[in-house]
């Protein structure tokens, strides 16, 4: 596989779908948005096609500079999502902002499970989720956007054996989150991060979204859940 993509470019084409966006004046805002960010941003790859959608999420074309890539994470993505693999979130919030349309994955929220492994650990409720989580981690797409404790959980799980398709990892924050999203940057397994203390669920959600568009466009969407 290869290492991190980060080349940008001009704009190649002016085909769009939003498959979230289901109103005409919902379409037309997007479509507004995602040219100023191809201007803004570039488009010449599929990474920037996640860098704009990033970019709008949070309002700041900075945050397009953040993102990097490591071990073909996109392509691994779209495998993943082709065998209806399961998306393993971090919290609620992620879970809610991932579309459902065009896909015919499951999504499970990890802050749901490993209550008891919580309170008898003393750990975070996202790192217990995703410790109970563990056997179901192999071939999925994981999606972490608050929880820096999880992420590193879910490192530590791929660095002792474990195998997700994929993890898109952009917890936010000064405790953990820069260091969290560099660990996972060592690791074989394809990720998409950010670059130190920014990100947060906007920009996972935006980034797991763009793939989801990006899958859809291929004739591959399936019915929702």
């Amino acid at each position: 596989m290869s290492g991190e993509s980060s080349r940008h470019g001009d704009t190649t084409g002016s085909t769009y779908t939003d498959p979230g966006a289901d109103t005409p004046e919902g379409y037309r805002i997007s479509k507004r948005s995602r040219m100023m960010a191809r201007a803004a941003v570039g488009n010449a790859t599929v990474e920037d096609r996640i860098r704009q959608r990033c970019a709008i999420a949070v309002g700041d074309y900075a945050m397009a500079d953040l993102l990097r890539f490591r071990n073909g994470p996109v392509p691994a993505a779209l495998t993943a999502l082709d065998g209806g693999a399961p998306i393993l979130a971090d919290i609620r919030m992620v879970t809610t902002g991932i579309q459902k349309k065009g896909h015919r994955s499951r999504i499970c929220v990890a802050l749901d499970q490993g209550a008891d492994l919580a309170k008898s650990r003393g750990i975070t409720r996202t790192s217990a989720g995703f410790l109970a989580l563990a056997p179901r981690l192999d071939g999925a797409i994981v999606v972490i956007g608050n929880a820096p404790s999880a992420l590193q959980v879910v490192c530590d799980l791929v660095r002792n054996g474990r195998k997700p398709a994929v993890v898109i990892g952009t917890p936010v924050g000064f405790v953990n989150a820069a260091e969290s999203k560099a660990f996972l940057r060592t690791l074989s397994v394809p990720s998409i991060s950010t670059e130190g203390t920014r990100g947060g669920t906007p920009v996972a959600v935006a980034a797991m979204n763009e793939i989801i568009t990006l899958f859809a466009e291929r004739g591959n969407a399936g019915s929702g859940h």
